[in-house]
């Protein structure tokens, strides 16, 4: 592999992560309802599920998982669900608008953490990106290690991205947290997740 094939993957990769996802629609979620840590928490668990996808993929097993109609049937039927439980987590919080006792009983940075691994984890559609996308940088003579520099570096680039979008709900935080602010987020962002979760199950 050239550096010149590297930079042009490493381009297209950049391209892929800005476009919104529920990875997007849970960091802004867990920024707001836990700040800074809730969302580097969130944006870690989201790299680490997006990294335990990569390496499979690039170990052969997705292709594996993708392969079999059950087990895939399976896994997209299980994100949907997830995704659905926060988004109605979210439009609850929407409906009810009591920040204050949110503030005062915050959950566990651990809880965080799993909801993003989670998130990106349940989600088949991250599987079938790395096995469509791999292949198209790679050749026959390539190495496993080659593969493996391309999956964790999409894993790390999502994680930085995700960061960026921490830092940015963090420095306008104050207005965000304005009531009826907070409260459309978490109805916007409620809704994305559910309209996410719809997507993925009813999608072949």
């Amino acid at each position: 592999m050239t550096w010149g094939t590297y930079g042009t993957y490493v381009l297209f990769v950049l391209l892929v992560l800005i476009v919104p996802g529920p990875d997007t629609a849970l960091v802004l979620k867990n920024s707001l309802a836990g700040g800074r840590r809730g969302g580097v928490l969130t944006a870690l668990g989201i790299g680490s599920g997006n990294l335990a996808q990569g390496v499979a993929a690039a170990l052969g097993l997705s292709a594996v998982i993708v392969r079999s109609e059950p087990v895939f049937l399976t896994l997209r039927w299980a994100g949907a669900a997830y995704l659905g439980y926060l988004g109605v987590k979210a439009l609850i919080a929407a409906w009810r608008g009591d920040y204050s006792a949110l503030t005062r009983t915050k959950p566990g940075g651990g809880r965080r953490w799993r909801e993003g691994f989670l998130c990106n984890l349940t989600n088949p559609k991250v599987l079938v990106f790395y096995l469509s996308m791999l292949p198209q940088f790679l050749t026959p003579e390539s190495t496993i290690a080659e593969s493996l520099l391309l999956a964790t570096t999409v894993g790390v680039l999502a994680t930085l991205w995700q960061l960026v979008i921490v830092a940015g709900v963090h420095r306008i935080r104050a207005w965000l947290q304005r009531r009826r602010v907070r409260r459309t987020l978490d109805g916007v962002t409620g809704t994305a997740l559910l309209g996410f979760g719809a997507v993925l199950a009813v999608d072949a």
